[in-house]
């Protein structure tokens, strides 16, 4: 079977590492369709809108999308691009490899952050010089979506549970409404849950992450959260993520555009290659995906490595070096 995937490389370094998780994909000598599109600052400045339609239309039909990074212009690109795929959870793994200098080695963590709500859903007004407003959305059927996603989650990763983290003792309504739907269905399903509060989870995860497993979050806690834990494993550019939706998922390393990089061939690829990995455990093909993450973990361990990492490599002599091992 056929699988047309977009393929949108975005800005700065997004540019380099999309392709060189492609050419990995493409050794996979799979099925795939890989569909270019373009988004982001430059094409902004060259047509005037950061998201041409034929893009999103493009990322609503595939069957899966791969993302780069995108620069000013992020909030233009990345949400709507999640809200064609129809996003309600953001998965986000947060792992320490071998030969990579963490700061908790033991880390090996999954967020699963609400995608739709939460501050990040746009409803913001300047009132006055003097006032803004931003209101905060949290829906049950929202909530209850991303707990039924969660509790088939563990199931397939073989945990007993998951951590709701929340702020509900402030916010009340809220995180209130949130932590209810979210623990209600666990019960439901028979999945265990425990609670942290958000604060406190900031600090438990740096003194210990190998108590925690599986995390569920509302949006804006998931966001700021899953930056700090990739700060216990070595920094962002080995976070791979995904946005998943009922019919088709959009795929992009956590990373940003890395200006003081871009164009000079140097950037590590890891995290795109292993969103390309989520990529294909996401179309059904385990051992495919398997076996990327395995050739990944064997470069990062073995060499080349990229400056990032303390290495003289370039972006293409670790896409090569994946290659090979896959090979």
């Amino acid at each position: 079977m056929s699988h047309e995937i977009a393929v949108i490389p975005g800005d700065g370094i997004g540019q380099e590492v999309t392709p060189a998780a492609v050419a990995v994909l493409e050794a996979l000598d799979m099925d795939f369709a890989f569909v270019d599109a373009e988004a982001g600052d430059s094409v902004r400045e060259e047509t005037g809108e950061a998201l041409p339609e034929e893009t999103y239309e493009l990322a609503a039909s595939a069957d899966a999308t791969l993302f780069g990074a995108a620069g000013e212009t992020a909030a233009d690109v990345i949400l709507p691009l999640r809200e064609a795929v129809d996003s309600f959870v953001n998965v986000r793994p947060a792992r320490a490899y071998p030969g990579v200098d963490a700061l908790r080695p033991e880390t090996d963590l999954v967020f699963l952050r609400e995608n739709t709500e939460g501050v990040y859903a746009g409803h913001e007004d300047r009132l006055t010089d003097d006032v803004a407003t931003l209101t905060r959305l949290v829906t049950d059927s929202a909530s209850r979506r991303l707990a039924e996603y969660a509790c088939g989650f563990v199931a397939d990763r073989g945990a007993d549970g998951f951590t709701v983290v929340h702020k509900a003792n402030v916010m009340r309504e809220t995180d209130g409404l949130f932590r209810e739907a979210v623990t209600n269905v666990a019960a439901q399903r028979g999945v265990e849950t425990d609670e942290v509060l958000m604060d406190a989870f900031a600090t438990r995860v740096c003194l210990d992450p190998g108590q925690f497993d599986v995390v569920v979050c509302p949006n804006l806690a998931g966001d700021v959260l899953s930056d700090l834990a990739a700060g216990l494993v070595g920094g962002l550019g080995l976070l791979p993520s995904a946005n998943v939706g009922p019919e088709r998922a959009l795929f992009e390393p956590v990373h940003g555009t890395a200006p003081d990089i871009a164009g000079r061939g140097v950037a590590n690829p890891s995290a795109a290659i292993l969103s390309g990995a989520m990529l294909v455990e996401y179309l059904g093909y385990d051992e495919a995906a398997a076996a990327i993450r395995s050739a990944v973990e064997a470069v990062l361990e073995g060499g080349p490595r990229t400056p990032d990492l303390g290495g003289d490599a370039g972006t293409a002599d670790v896409r090569e070096a994946v290659i090979d091992r896959l090979e």
